[in-house]
Parts: structure tokens; sequence; C-alpha cells
């Protein structure tokens, strides 16, 4: 299931028209806001696919019966450009779990590269909610590596993919790599990657605009 909140009328795109413009990204400050702005808008979203369960609540006056989640999620994020939308997610579900996966490009002369998973912290995900956030998902590999990492800690009941910006080729390597049990939540889909796998119109390099250039 891919899921495009692009198609619908909401704040989440002024977010996004802020986040892709090349004026608004010299503040830093303002393009992780609007990043953890998206990640609650996008917790709330994918919140509505949930188990619930009836609970009392004791008022100054009584007693309410108030729907609440079953269980919690474990958020897991792909560092550092990650981040924002984790934090983002961690306000709309501020009782989850978090597993953190570090993944980064090894480029080459030739162009090319290798998506290298050196890192890991996680509590079990077995028969959970996982939600794996990356800002982008360009090819698709950074995804299918941080998931192919957490199973170390169980499977999950469901997993939910979220990224701020997709390309139709992550899209379907996501598609191919990952269970059945898969949704893809994104904010926008572009056609186009670059030849070093940049998403074209995109936005840039996420985590440099969020925490400065890398060398």
């Amino acid at each position: 299931m891919i899921i495009d909140l692009s198609t619908q009328n909401s704040v989440l795109n002024m977010y996004m028209s802020e986040l892709r413009d090349v004026q608004v990204q010299k503040d830093s400050m303002r393009f992780r806001l609007n990043i953890e702005r998206i990640g609650a808008l996008m917790g709330y979203e994918i919140s509505k696919k949930f188990e619930y369960i009836s609970t009392e609540v004791t008022t100054p006056l009584g007693i309410a019966i108030v729907p609440v989640l079953k269980e919690q999620p474990v958020i897991a994020t792909i560092l550092r450009a990650g981040l924002p939308l984790h934090h983002g997610m961690l306000s709309t579900f501020d009782k989850a779990d978090n597993a953190f996966v570090s993944a980064y490009r090894k480029h080459h002369k030739d162009n090319t590269f290798e998506v290298h998973v050196d890192y890991l912290a996680s509590p079990s995900i077995e028969g959970k909610e996982l939600i794996l956030c990356d800002p982008m998902l360009a090819t698709g590999t950074s995804m299918v590596l941080a998931y192919q990492a957490l199973l170390r800690h169980g499977r999950p009941k469901h997993i939910h993919v979220v990224s701020l910006l997709s390309s139709m080729f992550g899209i379907d390597y996501v598609k191919k790599n990952l269970p059945e049990n898969t949704s893809i939540w994104t904010c926008a889909i572009d056609d186009e990657l670059t030849v070093q796998s940049f998403i074209v119109p995109g936005l840039g390099d996420a985590g440099d605009l969020a925490y400065g250039a890398k060398l």
C-alpha cells in the first residue's frame, strides 16, 4: 500500500514547499522544524491504521470512555538525516520505543556507491507496528538494509516506511524487497534520479541542510 499525502489538501504541503525552497533552506533551524512538523502530521495519519481499545478515564466530574492505542509502535530512524523526522513522530507517539540505524553511502570514483550499515540500537520489534523513517527514499537501498538489520530483534506485525520525498525507483525497490505487510507513506513522489541517485526535483541533501555539510 502506497499513501501519497500530497494528494490531500493540508498544511503539510505548505511545509513541503518550504523544504524544497532554496531560499528557505538557508535557515537550517527552519528546515529541521518543518521536517519535525511533517513527522508529527504523518504520525497522526499513520495512527488511524492502528488498533485501539476503550479505557475508562477519571475526570473531575465522572468517568469518560476513551479509545486509546492498544499498543505502542517502535519508531526506527536512519541516522543522521532522519533525526528531525524521528522527533516529529515521537511528539505524536510520545510513549513509543525507539530504534536507530546508521547507514551511509560509500562513494567510488566512477560515481557508483555502496550503502553500509554500521550501527544499530533497537528494542524488540517482534509483533510490533514498526515505523521506519528516512527523509529521502531515493534508491530504497538504505531503507531495505536498515530493515534487514532490525530483523535481528524480531519480525514486526506491520512495517510503515515513512519518507518526505520518494522516487518511483525507490518505491518499486522497497515493494520488491520488503514483506507484503508493508505500507509506504510519503509526502511527494518525484520521477527522476540523477546519476548520483539524488531525487529530482527533490530538495537536495536533507542531512546537510539540517545539520551542515559533511566532508
